[in-house]
């Protein structure tokens, strides 16, 4: 499990932030000033770390040049000042990326993950039951034997690795599927992309094993996990 350092003053921020990145499969810890921030870079490992730049006591800048004379670590600027000065500063040190406040909260989710993923520090291949997919080549096998799936298939099985503990609600894979559909997508459409994704990942799919129904909730990953 990756762990996020999350720098953010603002108490609500932090609290839906890190409810947020739980939900999605990370572990988080949490400051609130610059120089609780340094003593955590000091002590603490963490694989990312997400940095608000105005903050009470200092700069996020200030923050960002400690981090990474510590870890070799992504860093990325979570903050409401979007001027270009602080956008250019923030990326000519280097930053990984740069977000502003209010965040889309999985456009969030997909940027941390690509830093990770750059970084090294996710794991490009899962192992779920029977079924291997190498989400660094986009190739997926099952038994051994490799799986074609279709954009759509492979985007909602992309869903349910990158939130291997979450149950998935229908209405959070119907605005997956439209994203990547570029059209409206309803219920019934999403039925079918479930049930043509079973078949051919499932080595029973009228007893699926891993993308299970949660009654009345949505579906989970099989086990609640995806291993490397």
């Amino acid at each position: 499990m990756n762990e996020i350092f999350l720098v953010e003053d603002d108490q609500e921020i932090a609290k839906h932030l890190t409810m947020l990145l739980c939900t999605e499969g990370f572990s988080v810890i949490h400051a609130a000033t610059r120089k609780k921030a340094v003593l955590f870079v000091e002590e603490r490992s963490f694989d990312l770390a997400l940095v608000d730049i105005p903050l009470p006591d200092g700069s996020g800048f200030a923050l960002y040049t400690a981090i990474k004379a510590a870890r070799d670590v992504p860093v990325i600027f979570l903050t409401a000042s979007d001027d270009e000065a602080s956008v250019v500063t923030g990326l000519n040190m280097g930053a990984d990326d740069y977000i502003t406040k209010p965040f889309r909260p999985r456009e969030l989710m997909a940027r941390i993950r690509a830093a990770l993923c750059k970084s090294g520090q996710t794991p490009g291949a899962f192992k779920i039951h029977n079924l291997q997919v190498d989400t660094a080549k986009g190739v997926v096998q099952r038994d051994g034997q490799e799986v074609f799936l279709s954009a759509l298939e492979y985007r909602l099985l992309l869903v349910f690795i990158n939130a291997p503990t979450s149950i998935i609600t229908r209405d959070r894979l119907l605005d997956e599927v439209w994203d990547a559909a570029g059209e409206f997508v309803n219920d019934n459409t999403l039925t079918v992309y479930i049930k043509r994704l079973r078949e051919k990942i499932e080595a029973n799919p009228s007893e699926p094993q891993i993308i299970v129904t949660v009654r009345g909730m949505g579906y989970r990953l099989g086990n609640g996990h995806a291993s490397k």
